[in-house]
């Protein structure tokens, strides 16, 4: 017959309490979700791919735009990403912001198109407004449909979350 096992040995067995159990059943069933939504966006962007003539894919550089860009990397992987990148500037960018971006085109080699709002507020374009709640968010809609034009897109990807 053996001793008894002491709670405080380090041979002790250790069991899951409720809240561990509901943890990695919480965290398992999220991370299938997420499966689920990550091929859906692939699907999506092999689809666009596939039916249209020149796509293009937003990046500000934000959130959604860098996981757009990272599924867009995943759908086509070991290729590239068959078709351009466009980033509307306003000008007002951390320089982070442009080097990662620049970093990350480099690295998948893709065309990157820049519209500039700096650029069409120089042309006449749009014009800035001023003020303190002066924003170039507003302009940012004009220089973006004059680049699909000039550029002549006919699907524009972007990253939005469905809750915006």
């Amino acid at each position: 017959m053996s001793a008894p096992v002491d709670a405080a040995s380090p041979t002790a067995p250790v069991l899951p309490t409720v809240d561990a159990v509901d943890f990695v059943t919480n965290a398992e069933r999220q991370a299938a979700h997420l499966r689920l939504l990550e091929s859906e966006a692939i699907y999506i962007l092999r689809e666009v791919a596939a039916e249209f003539e020149r796509p293009v894919l937003l990046f500000s550089g934000g959130k959604d735009s860098i996981v757009l860009l990272r599924l867009a990397e995943l759908a086509f992987a070991p290729s590239r990403i068959p078709f351009a990148v466009m980033h509307v500037d306003t000008g007002h960018n951390f320089p982070e912001v442009i080097e990662y971006r620049d970093r990350r085109i480099a690295e998948l080699g893709v065309p990157l198109i820049v519209a500039s709002v700096q650029d069409a507020i120089d042309r006449g374009r749009v014009v800035e407004e001023r003020g303190p709640r002066a924003s170039r968010n507003r302009l940012q809609t004009t220089v973006l449909l004059d680049a699909i034009a000039e550029h002549q897109f006919d699907v524009a990807l972007g990253g939005a979350r469905r809750d915006e």
